[in-house]
């Protein structure tokens, strides 16, 4: 297990073999996530080890000439190099395209964006079939708790986290998590008011920077209200015209600006899950945040106020384990997708896990610390009607044990995330 110093501890990333696995056999490798990930310091320790040079565009004068010169700044590196914050000069993937086609030898360039390059115009397609794309989503819990890489997506998919010894999940301790995020910085911030500093200068970055790098937009007033308007809505149904009726943005505009956030890692929609087009199913796509720290930071939400109440808001639970998927996903050995399921006559599974073979796991998220049998409904419908394609269902609750509620439903502690296993 390789560890990675970052501000604040030493993590284990788990997408680490992957990276080094494409680094093998590709000429290109681009490492994407949102900014503060810990992007840089993984590449930055991989070429330290691999006597790869490192330059980052993030530099004012590395920037300068990738920018004014993109094809004589990659003919000028002829060892294998790796090129951080790629996204701010998009001349460069087309010098890379025409020194891959020169010289195809694996492992050439490792890039990391802080944009995803996929929803970037043009900028993907000119490394079709060259290139492979690891993403690098904040810290896992289970990666802060030292866990060996077990994949937790997986293993709720397909039985072994069902066995193993998984402790309560304490209440208080739940809410740690929930405040913290994944950000490692965040995570060095044991004071409310210390960590909201670092959330909004992170904020305040990312729309000084890289929102005008990306839209050359000027007025950026709008984004920060926006990115708090969505934040109430993180777990629910993404509905546009709701949205540009709320926020006063024309739909045109509201779209624009959701894809850019989109772009930069600030939101994310999870697809609406259909295999039969007869059915009557809810086709809209469910919007997150990615991160449950800049979600509560953006909610108000502190210790104190959700140590006082009585339950826990199901909205930033859900949220959080969306974000715990999501990490799992990135280094899937079972190539699993993550969707929700809803029906029209209200019928919901908050996630389903499938498998290219089309078998389904769902997963419901209870913030109580109790559930009951009626809980299981939503997993209980997905049976009955997808029969052949049904695994099992997994209600994750914040309570103390693993319970069967019958030979394919378990109620699982939360705690399943940060368990040492």
């Amino acid at each position: 297990m390789i560890f990675i110093h970052y501000t604040g501890g030493m993590y284990s990333r788990h997408v680490l073999p992957l990276l080094q696995d494409a680094l093998a056999d590709t000429p290109v490798v681009l490492l994407n996530g949102a900014r503060q990930t810990g992007k840089s310091t993984l590449i930055q320790s991989l070429s330290a080890t691999a006597q790869r040079r490192y330059f980052t565009l993030d530099d004012a004068t590395t920037l300068a000439a990738a920018a004014s010169d993109p094809d004589g700044f990659i003919s000028g590196i002829n060892d294998p190099v790796s090129l951080d914050e790629v996204q701010r000069a998009p001349g460069l993937f087309l010098a890379i395209k025409a020194a891959v086609d020169r010289d195809r030898s694996p492992g050439r360039f490792l890039l990391t964006g802080s944009a995803n390059v996929l929803l970037l115009p043009h900028v993907a397609d000119s490394l079709a079939g060259r290139m492979e794309i690891v993403t690098l989503w904040p810290l896992s819990n289970a990666e802060v708790a030292g866990s060996p890489t077990l994949n937790l997506a997986d293993g709720l998919f397909d039985e072994p986290v069902y066995s193993l010894p998984i402790s309560p999940c304490d209440r208080g301790e739940l809410i740690v998590k929930l405040l913290a995020g994944g950000y490692p910085e965040s995570l060095t911030r044991a004071v409310s008011r210390r960590r909201q500093a670092w959330f909004d200068n992170y904020l305040q970055a990312i729309m000084q920077r890289d929102v005008r790098d990306l839209a050359q937009i000027e007025q950026l007033v709008e984004f920060p209200k926006l990115l708090r308007l969505l934040a109430t809505r993180s777990a629910g149904l993404l509905n546009f015209a709701e949205l540009s009726r709320t926020s006063g943005l024309a739909q045109t505009t509201l779209k624009r600006y959701f894809a850019l956030l989109e772009t930069l890692f600030l939101v994310y929609r999870l697809p609406a899950w259909e295999r039969h087009l007869g059915k009557r199913m809810v086709k809209s796509p469910k919007l997150y945040l990615p991160d449950s720290g800049l979600l509560a930071h953006l909610l108000g939400q502190t210790e104190a106020h959700l140590g006082a109440v009585a339950g826990l808001p199901g909205a930033l639970v859900e949220t959080w384990v969306f974000s715990e998927l999501i990490k799992h996903l990135a280094f899937t050995t079972k190539q699993l997708t993550l969707w929700h399921y809803r029906t029209q006559s209200g019928v919901e599974v908050d996630f389903v896990l499938e498998n290219r073979m089309g078998k389904l796991t769902g997963v419901e998220v209870k913030a109580s610390q109790s559930v009951s049998s009626k809980d299981f409904n939503g997993l209980r419908y997905l049976k009955e009607t997808e029969p052949h394609a049904f695994q099992r269902g997994i209600l994750l609750y914040s309570g103390r044990e693993v319970v069967p509620f019958g030979a394919d439903m378990f109620a699982i502690p939360m705690s399943v995330f940060w368990a040492k296993v």
